[in-house]
């Protein structure tokens, strides 16, 4: 892991064509421009070999799933070590017959798979029928050494839940990476500043109570039904946005994270100390209902 004090990360924010080998070369070829501009940990966006095809339910597109180690990973650790980049690839895993998985495989600088993750939380929404296609996590909420740092990495639905950035944050993660694909349908278009602004807002919030660096990467463009909002951005532990993509056009953010400020801000506000690990019993429950 480095001792490096400011480490400079790298989203790419893209849209996607109908052909995965064409969305792999575009992606390493965004990969090598964020590396020159001095990115040292690069995140894709959620299963970015493909467009994103859970918006119907359709076995014949299981033939997009591919194993880990794979195909896809194999070019990217190689990529990874070439550049000397950490990189974050989420993939469509086929684990084994009849059990796939959305997954993020963190790649390591010197080009090997330092661990994956299993999207955990899967919604089954108009459009976003991904209980058809993925099985949920069991590996429960991790974050792995790199040569820059400890990262952590959850997946788009995951988003909305505290439970998993703060137990991410406390393996140990300096970094939250969410690779998502978000957008919205025609039906919702008077409603997107309002999404935008809440999909923002719990994020800067998982930053600021866990007092780590939040990096969360979408995708672009219009796809069949649904119309991707990008506006990819890193924010510090203080919540305060660092760089953020625009809504409509495919961008390489880069952005600088100083290290220190992980300590300074939870010194300031201490939440993790003044937990009361004693008192949260009730969190395994679905709901407290008075009446039980």
């Amino acid at each position: 892991m480095s001792n490096h004090q400011t480490i400079t990360l790298g989203l790419i924010q893209a849209s996607c064509s109908v052909d995965p080998s064409q969305n792999l070369q575009a992606a390493v070829e965004k990969i090598a421009q964020a590396s020159q501009r001095g990115a040292q940990i690069v995140c894709l966006h959620e299963l970015f070999r493909s467009r994103y095809f859970c918006q119907v339910e359709d076995a014949e597109l299981f033939s997009l799933a591919e194993t880990i180690p794979g195909p896809t990973t194999q070019v990217l650790c190689d990529l990874a070590s070439k550049l000397e980049t950490v990189i974050i690839a989420p993939v469509f895993e086929k684990r084994t017959e009849g059990i796939y998985h959305n997954t993020a495989v963190i790649i390591d600088a010197d080009g090997t798979i330092v661990g994956k993750y299993r999207k955990m939380h899967i919604p089954d929404d108009p459009c976003f029928y991904e209980k058809f296609y993925f099985t949920p996590g069991d590996s429960g909420f991790q974050s792995f050494p790199t040569r820059y740092g400890r990262v952590g990495v959850l997946i788009c639905w995951d988003q909305w839940f505290p439970e998993a950035a703060r137990l991410t944050a406390l393996s140990g993660a300096q970094f939250l990476f969410y690779p998502t694909a978000i957008g919205f349908q025609s039906a919702d278009a008077g409603e997107v500043k309002s999404q935008i602004s809440a999909w923002e807002t719990v994020q800067r919030g998982h930053a600021i109570s866990n007092g780590v660096f939040l990096a969360a990467t979408n995708r672009v463009g219009e796809e069949d039904a649904l119309k991707f909002w990008g506006r990819s951005f890193v924010c510090n532990p203080f919540g305060e946005v660092l760089a953020q993509a625009g809504q409509d056009d495919e961008e390489i953010l880069i952005a600088n994270c100083d290290l220190n400020q992980i300590e300074t801000t939870r010194q300031n506000w201490p939440f993790l100390r003044d937990r009361r690990i004693d008192a949260y019993q009730g969190i395994g429950r679905i709901f407290n209902d008075p009446n039980d």
